[in-house]
């Protein structure tokens, strides 16, 4: 390895942060290291250069020197390669505690001591009625968490004792191993990495610290909910381990069907009966809201099967919105459905007859003209 191309073996700028720097060393260092390349001598001097030149570039005033100008550098060989141990550089479970997988290192991270941890998100489906999701309600639901034992106060220990620091590790989490020519560290076996042993454990929580309770919550669920809403209560769900922070409460909605109105995003959709004369001769006609109530729709002379009526704002709230910013709620799809008489009268019989005598219409002409077209064509 050069002198001067330290930035180089590391492959970043010469104008790059302390981070970058470290960020680049940890992906280097994994892709070439002896264990992830066994019997591969090339590998091992790619990774000694990596060593070298992040041991420089990572000290402010050995990457200061270096930046002046070429000097002899700690490890550095009289050509200008280097030539040291990789183990003078010693234990690196601290760069190399995310990257267990590969490099054996203690899961709690920077050397092996045990991190706080979040606790889990808890999840709960609350049951609605048609009204309460469209108009919004305030409920209780049960939610399954784990909470702190209140005996150890979440230690595990048994009340009066404490945990203690492990005596295989001293309390680090991790022990260091030889593996090659590079000194590895792995999670303590006596103490599972978490630096701590419990010799009495909590009788109540047998030593977890923590137990499941079903915790009894008040949530607000906001008008327009449907299937699938979620609402999320910041910090109601399980106790963190560790003095890690608790997880998030999230409630599910889901919404009982109704028997006319169909919902569809923020619209709904009813169907409404209209009769062969009000389709014909048009007329208005009352339709159900979905808040309650009716509404009166207009339709128009020949006004045909399955026509759809849109109502502006007769829908579902938008949820997160109001009027006042400027938010709308979803429409009322009306669609017609014309209903044709089972019975007839005989004076009804007679005035449907002249009806069809007057009209001598052919409803369909079209239809078997373009069959016609279609069976010739082929």
């Amino acid at each position: 390895m050069a002198v001067g191309d330290l930035y180089g073996v590391l492959e970043v700028s010469k104008g790059a942060t302390r981070e970058e720097i470290r960020r680049a060393y940890r992906r280097l260092a994994r892709n070439y290291h002896p264990d992830a390349n066994p019997n591969d001598k090339a590998a091992e001097e790619r990774f000694k250069e990596i060593q070298h030149a992040y041991e420089v570039l990572s000290n402010p005033e050995k990457r200061r020197e270096y930046d002046e100008g070429p000097r002899s550098f700690f490890g550095q060989s009289p050509q200008g390669t280097y030539g040291g141990n990789p183990r003078d550089f010693g234990d690196l479970s601290d760069l190399f505690g995310s990257f267990g997988d590969v490099f054996g290192g203690a899961r709690g991270g920077a050397r092996g001591r045990p991190q706080a941890v979040r606790g889990d998100d808890v999840t709960v489906t609350v049951n609605l009625k048609f009204k309460e999701a469209l108009e919004g309600a305030t409920t209780r639901v049960s939610a399954p968490v784990e909470e702190a034992c209140e005996d150890c106060r979440g230690t595990g220990a048994a009340p009066g004792t404490a945990p203690r620091p492990c005596p295989e590790c001293a309390g680090r989490g991790v022990k260091s191993r030889d593996q090659g020519f590079f000194a590895l560290s792995e999670p303590c076996g006596r103490c599972g990495g978490e630096g701590t042993i419990v010799e009495k454990p909590c009788p109540r929580c047998a030593g977890g610290g923590r137990l499941r309770k079903n915790r009894q919550v008040t949530v607000r669920i906001p008008a327009g909910a449907k299937n699938g809403t979620r609402v999320r209560l910041a910090g109601r769900g399980s106790a963190g381990k560790k003095g890690g922070p608790p997880g998030d409460l999230y409630v599910t909605t889901q919404v009982e069907e109704h028997p006319v109105f169909e919902r569809r995003g923020d619209d709904f959709v009813v169907e409404a009966p209209v009769s062969f004369v009000e389709a014909a001769l048009g007329a208005e006609i009352e339709v159900p809201r979905p808040s309650g109530g009716t509404l009166r729709l207009k339709l128009p002379a020949g006004t045909q099967d399955g026509k759809r009526f849109r109502v502006r704002g007769a829908g579902a709230p938008k949820i997160g919105s109001s009027r006042s910013r400027g938010g709308e709620p979803g429409d009322l799809v009306v669609r017609a459905r014309i209903v044709v008489p089972k019975t007839l009268t005989r004076r009804e019989k007679e005035i449907l007859e002249a009806l069809a005598d007057e009209r001598d219409e052919d409803v369909r002409g079209e239809l078997l003209r373009l069959s016609r077209e279609a069976e010739e064509a082929s």
